[in-house]
């Protein structure tokens, strides 16, 4: 029996595009294909119109992901309550950087991707709050909040890198075979230099990047 055809008059209308609905299908595709495949091209798709639609909310395909990023920041998760000041800022940079591993190709995205949104805004004011709690002068704070966020990324980039345990065995054993003739240092700190938990390693990083910002003046050329 013949169809009657469907005027499209007939047909549900299509919500309006928006940027928060652009975002929350990039999350969508993130989650699903990887960051590789959240480009316009693929999010118009998604959203039933034409790239050029999605321009007018979204400059390029690098505001976009940052966008995406800062929409995962609101992830991380309040401030912690105890501890002190540098336990709790390590533990804000920790989730930070669990969170990032969770999206591997979005890790090395944050290596070059600067978000503006409003998570990310929060971000940098809590790690200035809890720098401002524990007295660091505001000029190395300032500096200071880059220096670990930089810290955490490189971490996730790093692990998300998808590096083999053959790479990490082969390195370990030409560490341990060098000679103390021609690389004393090396025959000397052999044992310790990939000792340690990946765990333990990451919050000595932190730590050690606190105490720096902490005790390191800003020099007077900045201003």
């Amino acid at each position: 029996m013949p169809t009657t055809p469907r005027s499209r008059r007939e047909r549900p209308a299509k919500p309006a595009l928006t940027r928060e609905g652009i975002v929350t299908a990039a999350l969508e595709v993130l989650r699903a294909e990887g960051l590789q495949k959240v480009t316009m091209r693929r999010l118009a798709q998604e959203l039933d119109t034409g790239p050029a639609s999605l321009y007018v909310y979204v400059r390029n395909t690098d505001e976009l992901h940052a966008a995406v990023l800062d929409e995962l920041l609101g992830t991380v998760g309040p401030v912690p309550t105890e501890g002190d000041w540098r336990e709790r800022l390590e533990r804000v940079l920790i989730g930070y950087t669990r969170m990032l591993l969770e999206y591997p190709s979005l890790a090395r995205s944050a290596l070059t991707t600067w978000p503006s949104g409003p998570h990310y805004l929060n971000l940098i004011e809590t790690l200035l709050g809890l720098l401002h709690e524990g007295g660091v002068p505001r000029d190395r704070a300032a500096w200071g909040v880059d220096l670990l966020l930089q810290r955490a990324t490189a971490t996730a980039a790093e692990h998300a890198g998808g590096g083999s345990q053959e790479d990490w065995n082969s390195l370990g054993r030409a560490l341990g075979e060098v000679s103390e003739h021609t690389h004393p240092h090396i025959a000397a700190a052999s044992g310790l230099l990939l000792a340690g938990a990946p765990e333990a390693r990451a919050s000595w990083a932190f730590q050690a990047l606190i105490s720096g910002i902490e005790h390191t003046a800003v020099p007077d050329s900045h201003a």
